[in-house]
């Protein structure tokens, strides 16, 4: 029995040592591009400076350009339908979206160079999705807010100022930080 523990442990070890460097090295998702060319990249605006611009093509053929003042707070959401936490926010964010539209605008922005469109369909269909889904084919935007992982959501005011960074919250906390970005 003690051998048999043992023996799942260093399996266990060994598996979770070789997902690191697979994914250190970025060769099975494709990240290590974006992670080069966000090195390379200058830095991208901070909290409280301008969020970095984006112009996109959403999954509904429409062109998204984000930067500079609104009339609505903003979400910018970087995902990818292989993400389970991924699907873990995603019927978080469609009731927030829902409740806060008036007040909120929420573009999820799929990091789409490591997924296939097919898949991002089902996603949103399978979510019920009612925000924009933008389409990062080339990953330039992903670059630019020198995007690490998914789900990231960068939170932006009426001004244009990116004012938080986040990642998968409790639908509270979700909540409470959306209250505070439509606020301000």
């Amino acid at each position: 029995m003690m051998k048999r523990s043992v023996w799942r442990g260093s399996l266990v070890a060994l598996l979770a040592g070789l997902f690191l460097l697979v994914y250190i090295e970025g060769g099975w998702i494709g990240l290590s591009k974006v992670r080069a060319a966000s090195e390379a990249a200058p830095m991208p605006a901070a909290r409280n400076q301008p969020a970095p611009a984006i112009d996109l093509s959403g999954l509904d053929g429409k062109a998204y350009h984000v930067g500079g003042a609104r009339s609505k707070a903003l979400i910018i959401n970087f995902w990818a339908s292989w993400c389970g936490p991924c699907h873990d926010e995603a019927p978080d964010l469609e009731r927030m979206y829902s409740k806060y539209k008036n007040e909120l605008d929420i573009y999820a922005v799929n990091v789409t160079k490591g997924d296939q469109l097919e898949e991002v369909s089902k996603f949103v269909k399978r979510y019920g999705l009612s925000f924009p889904v933008l389409l990062d084919q080339q990953g330039s935007v992903a670059n630019k807010y020198r995007l690490l992982f998914v789900p990231t959501s960068f939170l932006v005011n009426k001004q244009g100022i990116l004012v938080d960074v986040i990642h998968v919250l409790p639908a509270e906390e979700l909540e409470r930080r959306i209250q505070q970005l439509v606020k301000g």
